[in-house]
């Protein structure tokens, strides 16, 4: 449990601070206010952890490589640009370049006026949808279309999918294919073409920016490229990681104003859930579960690439978070079971 000393610690104090919030207004009866608002701030705390437990899959596979100071950093440091950064500021700063309003006068809208933030929001989806779903899609087929990878869970897909990592960049190739046949089905007169067109191609820029860190550190002297594991898993990996929460974020915040329009528990609830997927990251990391595992990291990537997938329709349509949430526990729980009877059929071996 001591993984997860810091996540209730977190916990105790934002439910603390929705229930003071809640009773902030003159009402017959506050403590029901506030009661309320804890509720809320649960049940967002909730959401947040079954729409992004796969995303502590993969962080703990990237986490595993850092060691106990970078850990540490990506509990700290990371859940401040997380919370406050990813589910609190940035929101804001979309609003501010949508709307061409100021940043303060946007902070303000999203306190006194969250019916008109989040409309504002609402009407920036289809840009953090495409920036967002192009990042994650790449996620997914840098992992699948991986020539070395030589332990497969779908094996009848997954091994297809592997051969095409023989062609140089070919995720990138597949991501903006995707990204170009999804215009055909956007307006043209509206300007959402173009949003989604722009926003796509800057997520694929900044993935590829982002895994690229790493020719930073590498070594002109040797024979072969020689990588500093320490500062490769240290900086690149950490912005990463938080490139990749963002990207799992943007969803959950827009999803959020669909149980609250009040911002300062919309970030609470979502500050508490944020908390238990680093806390669970690092359990993860610590007991080796993606070793004993094998297909658990599979499941998981499947899973980002359905999210992909689905923040990239939601573009044309509708889909509920709660959708969401349950097609990535799904493939989780497969990929555990599948790991398991692994597990037990080695053991007859």
């Amino acid at each position: 449990m001591k993984d997860f000393r810091y996540s209730f610690l977190v916990t105790f104090i934002c439910l603390l601070g929705a229930f003071f919030w809640g009773m902030r207004h003159p009402s017959a009866d506050p403590w029901t206010d506030g009661l309320s608002a804890v509720l809320l701030a649960l049940i967002l705390g909730v959401m947040e952890v079954s729409l992004s437990f796969d995303n502590a899959v993969v962080n703990a596979s990237v986490l595993k490589d850092m060691d106990a100071k970078w850990q540490q950093i990506f509990l700290t440091v990371g859940i401040l640009i997380a919370v406050f950064g990813m589910r609190l500021l940035f929101p804001i700063v979309i609003v501010s370049v949508a709307s061409g309003q100021g940043m303060e006068d946007v902070a303000l809208m999203a306190l006194n006026h969250p019916e008109e933030y989040a409309k504002h929001l609402q009407d920036s989806h289809a840009g953090i949808a495409a920036f967002g779903g192009m990042f994650l899609l790449l996620v997914f087929f840098s992992y699948m279309m991986d020539e070395a990878k030589d332990v497969h869970w779908i094996a009848v897909i997954e091994e297809k999918l592997a051969s095409f990592g023989k062609l140089d960049s070919v995720e990138v190739m597949c991501a903006l294919i995707v990204l170009f046949l999804l215009q055909n089905y956007l307006p043209i007169d509206d300007g959402v073409r173009l949003t989604v067109l722009s926003a796509g191609v800057a997520g694929v820029i900044l993935y590829v920016a982002v895994s690229s860190l790493d020719s930073f550190f590498e070594s002109e002297e040797e024979g072969e490229a020689i990588v500093n594991t320490a500062k490769r898993a240290g900086i690149a990996g950490f912005l990463y990681l938080e490139v990749l929460d963002a990207s799992f974020s943007f969803d959950g915040v827009i999803g959020a104003f669909a149980i609250t329009r009040d911002v300062v528990i919309i970030m609470l609830g979502l500050a508490i859930g944020a908390m238990f997927v680093r806390s669970l990251t690092v359990f993860l990391v610590n007991k080796g579960t993606l070793d004993e595992y094998v297909f658990l990291e599979h499941g998981a990537h499947w899973a980002i690439g359905a999210l992909a997938g689905i923040m990239l329709g939601s573009i044309c349509f509708h889909v509920s978070e709660i959708v969401t949430g349950l097609i990535g526990v799904t493939f989780i729980v497969l990929a555990l079971v599948s790991s398991i009877r692994y597990r037990g059929a080695l053991a007859k071996e």
